[in-house]
């Protein structure tokens, strides 16, 4: 089973939790390939997707809309995983009430091209030096402040799950990138 784990960061957090992930995977016995969705070739050639993308705006970063727009027919034949990386672990009280509501509004735009199995919504890492002053002037008042908001654990727990469905699918058959048997 071929897996591409393709990312969109703005600041590097998604990217570490991306090759966390592929890392993951490959312990169970997964060909993974971690890649910058905005640089992937030949998605045909994977048979499953975990496609993780940094939220901006509450969207996912402009690469990865545009990699599942691009390969939806793909997408939509595979078993395919999204994953979110904001900041609601990072939010103060009340405002992270609406952390609830963020997973179903990030792939709201999405649904319509591509299914999915899961999707899960975690936290990355948020520094002084990523913002400009009003950003900075929003997180003081939104948050609980700069610092590495991962929880590796459910992000383990998560990608564990992900390669128990992989490892358990049938093979993928048919593919052309695959070497012809050998004759006995």
């Amino acid at each position: 089973m071929k897996v591409l784990v393709g990312y969109a960061t703005a600041h590097g957090s998604t990217r570490e939790i991306a090759e966390h992930v592929g890392a993951r995977l490959r312990r169970y016995g997964l060909d993974v390939e971690v890649q910058e969705l905005a640089h992937t070739a030949a998605p045909e050639s994977f048979d499953a997707f975990v496609i993780a993308s940094a939220v901006h705006g509450q969207r996912w970063l402009p690469e990865a809309r545009a990699f599942v727009a691009e390969h939806a027919p793909e997408l939509a034949a595979k078993p395919v995983w999204l994953l979110s990386v904001g900041m609601p672990a990072a939010l103060r009280f009340p405002w992270s009430l609406l952390a609830g509501m963020q997973p179903a509004l990030l792939v709201e735009e999405l649904t319509d091209r591509v299914s999915f199995r899961d999707h899960l919504v975690v936290s990355g890492v948020i520094r002084d030096d990523h913002l400009p002053l009003l950003g900075w002037l929003l997180m003081f008042a939104l948050t609980r402040g700069a610092g590495d908001y991962r929880d590796w654990d459910r992000i383990d727990t998560w990608t564990d799950g992900v390669a128990r469905v992989l490892t358990t699918l049938p093979a993928p058959t048919g593919r052309r990138d695959r070497a012809p048997a050998a004759r006995a």
